[in-house]
């Protein structure tokens, strides 16, 4: 066995993360459902989609588990309400009603919906993106996450991922997460609340 430090040791994001995923593990098997919704939530750059990814790779029951990001589904760089929407309509509501739920992907750089894809109501379903969490949207999720994160360090993970595709839209976009904020108070709606360094 190797004494070298794992890149989680020393990381401490990796770490608040692994953490936080393995917290929501024992959460989704608590409520002993076969189909749990679990909404993820947070600024940008916050860390939504890899711990969506970690608790996917790391899912605590038998059987596959759908998910979908709202990045397919905002209309572009000033659409963040607009896709809450669309995914209360076209995704979470079907899945509570048992019914099979039907979205589109956004076309970024074409401007345009593209294909559709299907969310199978038997199956569990991970949701991730900013301004998810609503008092539209929070009656439908079994789990929910709010991701707390500091602006300095949410901005550089963003622009190092994204890079200049996101830098000319960063305040545009972060208008809109500080009207969700504000509006929605996501956090309280949130089950779990989670620091992310």
């Amino acid at each position: 066995m190797s004494s070298a430090r794992s890149r989680s040791d020393a990381d401490p994001v990796a770490q608040a993360l692994a953490g936080a995923v393995a917290l929501t593990r024992d959460a989704v098997r608590s409520i002993a459902a076969a189909n749990p919704v679990i909404l993820i939530d947070g600024r940008s750059g916050a860390g939504k989609t890899t711990f969506a990814r970690e608790l996917i790779a790391s899912w605590p029951l038998r059987g596959r588990v759908q998910s979908v990001a709202l990045d397919a589904l905002y209309p572009g760089w000033d659409g963040l309400a607009e896709g809450v929407r669309v995914a209360e309509e076209a995704v979470l509501r079907p899945h509570a009603r048992g019914l099979i739920g039907i979205w589109q992907r956004w076309d970024w750089d074409r401007g345009v919906y593209a294909e559709a894809h299907a969310v199978d109501p038997s199956l569990p379903l991970i949701v991730e993106g900013s301004g998810l969490l609503t008092a539209g949207t929070a009656p439908l999720g079994d789990i929910r996450i709010w991701l707390e994160s500091p602006a300095r360090t949410r901005r550089q993970r963003a622009l190092e991922r994204d890079g200049d595709t996101y830098r000319p839209h960063w305040d545009r976009w972060a208008q809109q997460e500080e009207r969700h904020l504000s509006e929605d108070v996501p956090a309280q709606l949130a089950t779990h609340v989670f620091a992310i360094p």
